[in-house]
């Protein structure tokens, strides 16, 4: 098995694609510490490593992000080896299925939620997905729209200006209702 690695705009992240897939259809998880990490064999091998402060489980890619006194010289073949150890011994990604979170919308603004997620979707997030992150539509409420950033994007210094300067444009432009664009934690 041969793992690449990328890096990410986010230095403390670093992108490895072990060339099959990882959640495929099942979406992404966010792991932000270990103990939330328990329902994910792979997540938790990985925070079992010294160093590891976040990890994302992305359609065919694994992000990690260090902690901000590790060293990617050091931590990197840990990495990879715990990736391809969790591979090679056949064990599942997650060990059962993630609760859904709530979304904050009002129903009555159901025909414009759909066409922020089909934005989302269709523009957004396969362009986030390339940089080892996700972005998950939590709300819209009142012209705001309530985005959460994970993986790579999650704690990244650019991310803020993408969602200003990028996402809340993009949807100003085609959502009339939307006013603004708000990052908001786990």
């Amino acid at each position: 098995m041969f793992i690449e690695t990328e890096a990410t705009p986010n230095p403390a992240t670093l992108k490895f694609l072990p060339g099959q897939p990882v959640m495929g259809e099942r979406g992404t998880a966010d792991f932000i510490s270990a103990e939330a990490a328990g329902r994910s064999p792979l997540a938790a091998s990985l925070f079992e490593l010294e160093g590891v402060a976040r990890v994302f489980l992305g359609a065919d890619f694994v992000t990690v992000t260090k902690s901000g006194a590790a060293d990617w010289a050091a931590l990197r073949p840990q990495v990879l080896g715990a990736i391809m150890e969790h591979a090679m011994a056949g064990r599942p990604i997650l060990a059962g299925e993630e609760a859904e979170e709530d979304e904050d919308t009002d129903p009555a603004d159901a025909e414009v939620v759909a066409q922020i997620k089909e934005l989302l979707d269709t523009r957004v997030r396969p362009a986030v997905a390339g940089d080892g992150g996700d972005i998950v539509f939590r709300g819209f409420r009142d012209g705001v729209v309530k985005l959460r950033m994970q993986g790579a994007c999650s704690g990244c210094p650019s991310s803020r200006a993408t969602l200003k300067h990028g996402v809340e444009n993009m949807l100003r432009h085609y959502v009339p209702e939307v006013v603004a664009v708000e990052q908001v934690e786990a």
